[in-house]
């Protein structure tokens, strides 16, 4: 049994490795990005010129363009001052500047971060527990009691450690 299950799970290891390798690379790709997320790296800078209703409150301006923690400075003769723009309120017209990724790039983000409400969750799902299997049939690949399986459980253990080490610091 143990031979011929160490050779259907580095089997299947590999086939999944290589059905798996360009969702792989997206999600490494958009992770380095993601880390950057509070920063404006990569982003590029677009000027939206728009009109909405007049005479919003303070609190209705950020809802009204689709900014998220819309934060008005300052108020002068009817103009909203905020970071990036301004909303007149008078006339209704605001000006702003947006930061955005690439397109590729943002739509490489947009499927790391897929929510349960979102039609690509499942591919997610799936994908987690993909990478649980390669975790698992990792340890398939030797057979035990080899100096090469011996130096994996060595290697893993120290990863183990590291992993929570940086987890609780």
């Amino acid at each position: 049994m143990g031979r011929k299950t160490s050779q259907k799970m580095r089997e299947l290891h590999r086939h999944f490795g290589f059905f798996l390798a360009g969702i792989m690379a997206v999600y490494a790709i958009s992770g380095i990005a993601l880390i950057f997320r509070d920063t404006d790296a990569l982003k590029s800078e677009i000027k939206i010129e728009k009109t909405v209703e007049a005479r919003l409150a303070y609190e209705q301006v950020g809802p009204a363009l689709n900014i998220k923690k819309l934060k008005v400075d300052r108020e002068e003769a009817g103009i909203y001052y905020f970071k990036d723009g301004t909303y007149n309120s008078v006339t209704g017209e605001a000006s702003f500047v947006k930061k955005e990724l690439p397109y590729i790039l943002d739509k490489m983000t947009h499927f790391h971060k897929a929510k349960s409400g979102e039609p690509l969750f499942f591919l997610n799902i799936f994908f987690g527990v993909s990478l649980l299997f390669f975790v698992v049939s990792a340890f398939w690949m030797f057979m035990p009691g080899t100096q090469i399986f011996r130096k994996g459980i060595i290697f893993a253990a120290a990863g183990l450690v590291l992993t929570l080490i940086l987890l609780f610091i």
